[in-house]
């Protein structure tokens, strides 16, 4: 099958004439261009003027003898990127700005296992683009994982700021990854109808894609509850600190009450405290002894009591 780069190559009035299927891969298209691709390919309106204007939800519209497939890749970042298919049994025209490495796998494997119909052909394509996802996904998940962990030992702000970033991350994700298992749950009977494609096994094969997505689906879901679970994990953990440092600060405010009462006495100018309380021995025995007598007593009824402990 030929893979062609440009809409004025030379190879396309051939390839249309023996009725060859091929794909036409184009990067970086700008309005002109679409719209010469749609006059030499008769493509419907509608369809040249959503291609020219990107930002388009998952859908595929269906027009007669061609059909317009809106469908995302992921790139390793996380960063959803949308490519568009003209489809009909004679040709496959792929319009993109992005998703390089992922087509040019899919174009190497058209090299060395040439597509047997013109369902796999197209599947390939769309497959590569799924299979972008779970990547992705391995990788949030990793990092749920490791951030909770993280949070066990010491839970800081970025933390939670991280989370929040990957739940929006799984919101975009689950935004296009749902409409495109929904698309693919009637996108072989509608691509199936197309002149020369009507015959073959398009349903069977767009069946494993749509397998593909139910399953990514899935994954960002549960992905969401985890991000749930890490955020109250979080939140547990700030308050299990705060209260473990709350109780360490009243036992130090405890010791230094019978301490402040003890030198808040001695330091009363009364005249038998100041006559009678001057010699060294009443300074360590009454003064530091005292303080140091009730320090002793507090710690250890704290220590029986297991203020001091995880008891």
């Amino acid at each position: 099958m030929e893979v062609l780069m440009s809409v004025d190559d030379p190879k396309i009035p051939e390839l249309l004439e023996r009725n060859e299927f091929f794909w036409l891969k184009l990067h970086g298209c700008s309005h002109d261009d679409i719209a010469e691709l749609g006059r030499r390919f008769r493509l419907h309106p509608l369809a040249v003027e959503d291609t020219q204007e990107f930002g388009q939800r998952p859908k595929i519209d269906d027009y007669g003898d061609t059909a317009l497939l809106v469908f995302y890749g992921v790139e390793p970042q996380g960063q959803p990127l949308e490519m568009h298919f003209h489809l009909s049994g004679q040709w496959m025209i792929t319009v993109h700005h992005g998703l390089h490495e992922l087509l040019h796998a899919a174009q190497q494997r058209f090299v060395g296992d040439p597509p047997r119909t013109e369902e796999e052909a197209i599947y390939r394509v769309i497959d590569a683009l799924t299979d972008s996802f779970f990547p992705v996904l391995d990788g949030v998940d990793e990092r749920i994982d490791e951030l909770m962990d993280q949070m066990l030992e010491s839970p800081s702000q970025d933390q939670r700021e991280e989370l929040f970033h990957l739940r929006r991350k799984l919101i975009e994700l689950r935004r296009i990854a749902t409409p495109q298992r929904d698309i693919l749950a009637r996108g072989g009977d509608i691509l199936g109808r197309l002149p020369g494609l009507e015959a073959d096994d398009a349903r069977d094969w767009f069946r494993d894609v749509y397998d593909h997505l139910v399953r990514i689906s899935e994954l960002i879901d549960s992905y969401r509850d985890l991000l749930s679970g890490a955020l109250d994990l979080y939140l547990s953990t700030v308050s299990n600190r705060l209260n473990a440092i709350s109780k360490q600060l009243t036992v130090v405010a405890t010791i230094f009450l019978p301490l402040t009462f003890v030198t808040g006495f001695f330091g009363q100018n009364f005249g038998t405290l100041v006559r009678h309380i001057n010699t060294p021995a009443a300074f360590w025995g009454y003064g530091v002894g005292g303080m140091l007598l009730s320090a002793v007593l507090l710690l250890g009824y704290f220590r029986r009591a297991g203020f001091l402990g995880d008891e």
